[in-house]
């Protein structure tokens, strides 16, 4: 069993839905600590968050992560147990396997690597880990990125260890994510029978055409690095449950994922207006999940590359699709960020796994890019 197989089986042993890390940065923390890192928790509202730096000089080349993972959902349906951390046919199986324990695991194990080849590597080695990535997101990275700030400490090259690879390990990288921007709208209308529409007022009749236009229209055309913006309905909720009853109000949610070209601000204004003009004056709740980001691919978009085509041979795309991620906050101490990880083609679904194979190879890219920002002396 390889090292990086048998850490990424342990961390997925601990069930650690978020925001809990039930013992994840523990087993983490004890490794690095044997490393000479020195570790600091910045815990807050029952999320685990861990800093882990060793050394002192520049370049800071930072790895990102989280150990949370998403609900496992009804685990009768998994083909091995969620956290058993099963190993079959070749792959491991578990909630967390590809998003994103495997890549932590390659990457503590990389390092343990780096660290034993080049003891006198240059500049400084860092991570920051977090359980509060799959949830609001409101006192994990975030917490950690204030704090580094408001102290003047920052990064020269985030590693942030999200699966972003689609068909084959290796195929994508990320140099920026889109922003992702949800609304709520609560239509009053007035209850009544089905058989006496003039005794009422239906509030889904009156959403129907702003809706049509709402799904219709074309919020920009996107940039070099971004695609249009994209809207998806999420719900739209109404009635008492029986058929003859005209409902007294409804509710839609929707989605915006959003490029610099729409700002949130620009995308609300707009949608507000939209509905105002089918008369619909609704209760709006909007919610910011997170404003786009991009980092311009720079010396760790071009170590990576490298790695890539030396472990797989492939030449990666360059993508800001998929949802948010950390890096939306870290890119506010960072000179470059960018995304490499595992495959994404299992995460948050039934039966979660990732390929054995995927993770040597990926814990070894990890190396040679470790290897070559930070040579030895």
């Amino acid at each position: 069993m390889s090292a990086t197989l048998e850490l990424a089986r342990e961390l997925i042993r601990h069930p650690s839905l978020t925001p809990h890390d039930t013992g994840c940065l523990d087993v983490i923390s004890r490794r690095l600590a044997t490393l000479g890192f020195t570790l600091e928790r910045f815990d807050h509202a029952g999320v685990s968050n861990l800093w882990a730096r060793k050394g002192s000089a520049a370049p800071l080349l930072c790895f990102a992560g989280h150990t949370d993972v998403v609900p496992t959902g009804p685990e009768e349906r998994w083909r091995h147990p969620p956290f058993a951390a099963m190993v079959d046919d070749g792959k491991l199986y578990g909630r967390g396997a590809a998003d994103m324990k495997g890549g932590i695991a390659a990457f503590v194990v990389a390092l343990e690597d780096f660290l034993a080849a080049s003891p006198k590597h240059a500049g400084s080695i860092a991570l920051l880990l977090t359980s509060d990535e799959e949830g609001p997101a409101e006192h994990g990275t975030l917490r950690v990125v204030d704090a580094l700030l408001a102290r003047g400490e920052r990064i020269t090259w985030c590693l942030v260890g999200e699966p972003s690879s689609g068909a084959r390990l290796g195929d994508t990288l990320r140099h920026g994510r889109r922003g992702s921007l949800s609304a709520t709208l609560t239509v009053h209308g007035v209850q009544g029978h089905v058989a006496y529409p003039d005794l009422a007022d239906n509030p889904v009749h009156r959403l129907a055409p702003a809706l049509a236009e709402l799904i219709a229209t074309r919020w920009d055309d996107g940039d070099d690095d971004f695609p249009a913006t994209g809207l998806q309905v999420s719900n739209l909720n109404a009635g008492t449950g029986a058929g003859n009853v005209i409902p007294g109000h409804a509710t839609l949610r929707f989605n915006f994922r959003h490029g610099p070209a729409s700002p949130a601000a620009t995308l609300i204004r707009q949608s507000e207006a939209l509905f105002a003009r089918h008369d619909i004056h609704g209760h709006w709740q909007w919610r910011s999940g997170g404003e786009p980001f991009v980092s311009r691919p720079d010396a760790l978009a071009r170590a990576l590359q490298a790695a890539i085509a030396a472990e797989t041979g492939l030449r990666p795309a360059h993508s800001t699709g998929g949802g948010t991620s950390d890096g939306r906050f870290i890119k506010r101490i960072a000179g470059e960020v960018i995304e490499f990880g595992l495959r994404n083609d299992s995460i948050h679904q039934i039966d979660e796994c990732v390929a054995l194979a995927d993770l040597d190879a990926l814990s070894a890219i990890y190396r040679r890019t470790l290897a070559t920002l930070l040579a030895g002396k």
